[in-house]
């Protein structure tokens, strides 16, 4: 038991976890959920909200020092799953964004960030995950620039080299707010070919950008250095 703990916690030291499509399940699953649940502290998980069912994760790949993962505490593999119309990860994802202020050393503001999750096809894993980072500048740039409006439409120029659907929604946090709801009654369909990024904006607010490509990925239009910021 001990040796398949420590291999998991390997591979997420080594950011090795395409390795195991499962590793991700396994460490919130077999570790993370158990411990918060006994009212233990949820290592290796920097926090697990019970109420929410949803635990967050350091991802210590080299190349991602301040980047963090929301993750479900239960069983949804991914964007194509129907208990994304459920789920409550991005909300969580927003709410725990300082973990990446405190591991960069000093606060960010409220536009830094961005949370994003990848299409089927463009992940690692098979446990959804929201990623927990810094917008690159030209994407925030972009957003400022708009239009975007309640409706989606399409931005004017693509981001990162794909056509990008926006949506813009009220309030300054996600409570309430299920971004995969939302584009699947756009889409009116599978979403596992999309990938979805919420981006804040001031002074509250936030727009939700969305592609649709086999291999969509959304971490594309994060910035893991943070050094606009």
């Amino acid at each position: 038991m001990r040796k398949a703990a420590a291999g998991l916690l390997l591979l997420i030291a080594t950011g090795s976890l395409a390795a195991d499509p499962d590793a991700l399940w396994k460490i919130v699953d077999g570790k993370c959920a158990p411990a918060a649940r006994g009212g233990q502290d949820p290592k290796p998980c920097a926090a697990v909200d019970l109420a929410r069912g949803v635990a967050l994760l350091k991802d210590n790949s080299a190349d991602k020092p301040y980047h963090y993962l929301a993750i479900p505490t239960v069983r949804v593999s991914g964007i194509e799953d129907d208990g994304v119309l459920a789920d409550r990860s991005f909300e969580v994802a927003w709410d725990n964004r300082d973990l990446v202020a405190r591991k960069l050393g000093h606060p960010l503001p409220r536009i830094a960030y961005a949370l994003a999750i990848n299409s089927r096809n463009g992940r690692s894993q098979r446990q959804l995950h929201i990623h927990i980072d810094c917008v690159r500048p030209e994407v925030r740039a972009a957003v400022d620039a708009g239009p975007v409006s309640a409706r989606w439409t399409a931005l004017p120029a693509p981001l990162d080299g794909h056509r990008t659907l926006a949506l813009r929604i009220p309030g300054d946090t996600l409570a309430g707010v299920n971004p995969f709801r939302l584009l699947a009654e756009h889409v009116g369909g599978p979403l596992g070919d999309w990938t979805l990024v919420v981006v804040p904006m001031l002074p509250e607010g936030f727009v939700l950008l969305a592609h649709n490509d086999a291999f969509a990925h959304g971490e594309a239009l994060m910035d893991f250095t943070c050094h606009a910021f």
